[in-house]
């Protein structure tokens, strides 16, 4: 099992069930991300429905190995346009989040899945599921804007 870069120890069992998202210190919120990488893809939005598909086009800071930013704490610095999801601001952004990420499924109403590190105990367990975009993606600057649409992926994935 690899290190699990999101500190979870000692936090109380299952708090995502009796806290609501907006009640959560910040440390339970980072625990809440699966690490699946799929919020750093890149992705397309239909402008007359609204719908959002996701691409293999990763954001150049992604790791494909690890479905990590390499540069998570200073990432504004090289990717402005990166959003920042708080519990503040969830409301505005769940639309277009991964349909197995965490934070939209609590944001909705819905349960973990079991492969979740926070349920299984492992981050990789995101990895064996097959949910995550390990080894999936291809590199935004290798990849003509004009070709995301050959990239699309179903999800949930």
């Amino acid at each position: 099992m690899s290190k699990d870069p999101i500190d979870r120890a000692g936090l109380a069992p299952r708090f995502w069930e009796r806290k609501p998202l907006q009640k959560m210190n910040p440390r339970e919120w980072e625990a809440l991300c699966d690490g699946c990488g799929k919020c750093c893809l890149n992705k397309l939005e239909d402008e007359d429905s609204g719908e959002v598909a996701l691409t293999r086009v990763a954001c150049r800071l992604l790791d494909d190995a690890t479905c990590r930013c390499t540069q998570y704490d200073i990432r504004h610095q090289f990717v402005p346009e990166c959003i920042v999801m708080r519990p503040d601001n969830i409301h505005e952004h769940a639309y277009w989040l991964p349909q197995t990420c965490a934070y939209r499924l609590l944001w909705e109403s819905k349960p973990l899945y079991d492969w979740h590190p926070l349920l299984s105990g492992s981050p990789d367990s995101v990895h064996a599921a097959g949910v995550s975009v390990q080894g999936l993606t291809v590199s935004e600057f290798e990849t003509p804007e004009e070709e995301w649409e050959d990239y699309i992926i179903e999800e949930p994935t």
